[in-house]
């Protein structure tokens, strides 16, 4: 199990951003699940689980209420009109309907924005498949949970056996308190003055440490003043620019499709290259990317990828909310070798980790915060515009899990497009990887050839194990 996680009541700044920036359409941070179940699913049963998630789970039932006329983030309150059968939806699929039918309503639901007055997140329970299995489509916005976060609610939403002994009496349901326009004001007073003192403090911690850096050694204090500006202009630097040529579109919509490889085979192509899963992911999609451009006439010599970058220390461990920052950078798209490939993917992402501004994202993302919605957008659409695809990979459960009887055989993870033409985001689920490719249409224009190619890009590296 994990740790208990701390709920703040307020969105970090990071969490405030990426709920800001959602005045373009095209940065929703939208996440999408899809889980197939070998069985029906006891509807009654799992919304009693669902139920019983919402009370030890805050943000299940709590919506985002802005601070007017105040520099505070928005604050996380318990919804007064709470109403569970709106997040917790039942379809029929008839009998006749497979996984890519499947698909294409899990994209209908995630190119629906959320209504900003409830919870941000909805759940569908769908039967009938046409295999005699069921389906779960989970929807929540990015600004609910991180990885970390997910996999709590996970675990409080599913069961480890297929029929386990009753949960007993629940919680009660947390109480909701709508601040009035006075009460709201003196809160975000608080909180900004509370807030001023914790920056004093931590100015005067870091002045002192700066003198004492700058008394040993001048020119290391100046080399690493130097490397931090740097760092930070690379992290804020405009890319308004795709840089490959045949993914340029952009589009409000979106087109989900799956793959699925042996987890035991990618952790192989890893080890022979000294690297660890991720190495091989990310290769991987490289080699698919590079087969998509040659199959459409073209080719380039690098792409801009977005990877979420986890900035979690042994302070904020047990904080729930999003700890990551999107590193942006160029990954080559001319390396031949998938062993090589990996190689290199390493060494980029190793340096991206190392990048001293990643320290300094809850501070920039606090001053973005403080512009008028418009340049915020703004700079964060010049930022996010350029990039050409994204992938993020989320460690999945090692053992069964199971929904009021059902077991979950494959659970797909649709992560946001937010301005790329492509989002590959990799689920290890026990034995295999479920990989969701979400794609704007707009960007990739023959999504067939697209998925075979990324098949034969993770072939590629496998192999090579």
């Amino acid at each position: 199990m994990t740790e208990e996680l701390h709920y703040e009541s307020r969105m970090s700044d990071s969490d405030a951003l990426m709920w800001t920036i959602e005045k373009d359409p095209l940065l929703r941070s939208t996440i999408t699940a899809v889980s197939l179940l070998d069985g029906p699913v006891d509807v009654d049963r799992f919304t009693e689980k669902i139920d019983r998630a919402s009370r030890v789970i805050p943000r299940l039932r709590q919506r985002v209420v802005g601070n007017p006329y105040s520099l505070a983030p928005p604050r996380w309150e318990v919804d007064p009109n709470f109403d569970l059968g709106y997040h917790v939806r039942t379809l029929s699929a008839g009998g006749d309907r497979d996984e890519q039918h499947l698909l294409e309503l899990a994209q209908w639901m995630a190119m629906q924005g959320f209504d900003r007055a409830r919870p941000l997140w909805e759940m569908y329970i769908v039967s009938g498949m046409a295999d005699g299995g069921s389906a779960l489509i989970q929807k929540l916005h990015h600004a609910i949970a991180d990885g970390v976060g997910s996999i709590q609610i996970a675990l409080t939403l599913f069961d480890l056996e297929r029929d386990p002994a009753d949960d007993g009496p629940g919680p009660d349901a947390p109480g909701a308190h709508v601040l009035g326009g006075l009460e709201r004001l003196v809160d975000g007073a608080a909180y900004v003055g509370r807030r001023r003192l914790g920056t004093i403090q931590r100015s005067v911690s870091a002045l002192s440490g700066g003198v004492r850096e700058l008394l040993a050694g001048p020119a290391n204090a100046a080399r690493h003043l130097t490397d931090t500006v740097g760092s930070v202009g690379r992290l804020l630097a405009p890319a308004t620019h795709p840089m490959s040529p045949v993914m340029a579109g952009r589009s409000l919509s979106v087109r989900f499709t799956t793959l699925v490889r042996p987890l035991d085979d990618l952790r192989a192509a890893a080890k022979a290259a000294d690297g660890k899963l991720n190495d091989a992911f990310v290769a991987a999609v490289a080699g698919g990317l590079r087969r998509y451009h040659d199959t459409q006439g073209t080719s380039v010599e690098a792409l801009r990828m977005t990877m979420p970058i986890n900035v979690r220390t042994e302070s904020t461990q047990g904080m729930a909310g999003n700890q990551f920052v999107p590193a942006r950078f160029l990954v080559p798209m001319t390396i031949d070798d998938p062993i090589e490939r990996m190689t290199a993917v390493r060494a980029l992402v190793a340096t991206q980790r190392g990048e001293p501004a990643l320290a300094l994202s809850e501070p920039l993302a606090g001053i973005l915060n403080r512009l008028p919605t418009s340049i915020t957008t703004g700079v964060f659409g010049g930022m996010l515009r350029g990039v050409d695809f994204v992938t993020s990979n989320v460690p999945g459960a090692p053992v069964p899990l199971y929904a009021a009887g059902a077991e979950i055989l494959k659970q797909f993870p649709f992560g946001p497009l937010s301005g790329a033409g492509a989002n590959i985001t990799l689920l290890s689920w026990r034995d295999q990887v479920c990989i969701g490719v979400n794609v704007d249409p707009a960007a990739v224009v023959d999504p067939d050839s697209f998925v075979a190619c990324l098949e034969e890009g993770f072939d590629e590296v496998i192999a090579a194990g």
